[in-house]
């Protein structure tokens, strides 16, 4: 049986949806000028990664989710608390990196970015192998062991097909809801399920430049959150409350983003820095590449000469996007 989401296209949903295409055209707008785009980036990635990981009982704060990203220890934490945490930063790159698989995604991609996320972390069960036992979720009792991979299957055919008729908001918020009602592994379906719902606006380009995360919103109010998925089998399986949940998230996300981008804006001042498409790109794999790149990879990478390089590269250095580490002819280039 084909997966075939219920749901109704509410006057509400409509509005926060007109809501978040005027507010993600003004952000998009505003990203590719400015010089600050990856601190919003870096921010959105940490705040994601003390949210999603908080839902789930996680102690660490956000300034201590900063801190261990940028190499800090963390005595007063133990080794799982912060595990989970840079679990999250590496199954986040992961996904980042296929923002634009063209080929259909697998069970095998589910279960590496499983892998990826509760590696060492697990109370029960296997990461990266869907579970062999029963599971209970508060008063839900998912799919027996033996179903959820055909469940999964029929979740991935309308991901990989049908999902692409909908909006990426739409889809992303289905794909999470049913992801946690089959509950396919015994540990860590909540931050899995977080993540393809990112994966999948990543996907579709929704957010081209990485700088918001709804599981900020989801983490503020948890028991709304979870009401929210409980709520859906009382509907007899009906969507409409959820999708417009969902969409009030990522409303109420991106006008915080566009907040933050204003206040950041008014402290860059007027002059702005307009990226060409090849400095974008290079900005891109600067993020991927947290050890940097060194003047051959860049030229290789970007398909230029040396010289082109440098006309690439000059403008990013005198504007501090870029820092260069050791010599002009030896040295790396990371993101400032």
């Amino acid at each position: 049986m084909a997966f075939a989401p219920r749901f109704t296209v509410t006057a509400r949903l409509l509005r926060e949806l007109e809501t978040i295409a005027d507010l993600k055209a003004k952000i998009a707008s505003a990203a590719i000028q400015v010089t600050w785009t990856p601190r919003l980036q870096q921010d959105s990635r940490q705040r994601g990664a003390h949210a999603s990981t908080a839902i789930e009982g996680n102690p660490l704060t956000l300034a201590e989710v900063r801190a261990l990203e940028g190499g800090a220890p963390l005595p007063d934490h133990t080794e799982r608390a912060q595990r989970e945490v840079l679990n999250y930063f590496a199954s986040l790159r992961w996904v980042e990196k296929r923002a634009k698989q063209p080929k259909p995604i697998t069970h095998e991609d589910i279960f590496r970015l499983h892998q990826l996320l509760a590696d060492g972390v697990m109370d029960q069960g296997e990461a990266g192998r869907y579970r062999t036992i029963a599971v209970r979720v508060g008063k839900h009792l998912p799919p027996a062991p033996d179903m959820v991979s055909g469940l999964m299957r029929e979740l991935l055919a309308w991901w990989n097909g049908p999902s692409a008729e909908w909006s990426p908001v739409l889809t992303s918020a289905i794909l999470h809801y049913q992801f946690e009602d089959i509950h396919p592994f015994a540990d860590g379906n909540g931050r899995a399920g977080r993540m393809l719902a990112l994966w999948e606006l990543y996907r579709r380009g929704f957010d081209t430049h990485h700088i918001f995360s709804i599981d900020e919103f989801y983490g503020e109010d948890r028991p709304r959150y979870y009401a929210g998925l409980a709520a859906v089998p009382g509907a007899g399986g009906d969507l409409t409350a959820w999708l417009e949940y969902t969409t009030e998230g990522v409303r109420t996300t991106l006008e915080r983003v566009w907040l933050r981008v204003q206040q950041l804006a008014a402290k860059s001042g007027p002059k702005k820095t307009v990226l060409r498409p090849s400095q974008e790109k290079l900005l891109r794999l600067l993020r991927d590449h947290h050890e940097g790149l060194a003047p051959a990879e860049i030229w290789a990478a970007l398909a230029v000469t040396k010289q082109g390089a440098a006309h690439i590269l000059a403008p990013l250095l005198k504007t501090k996007l870029i820092r260069r580490v050791g010599t002009r002819k030896n040295g790396r280039y990371l993101l400032a």
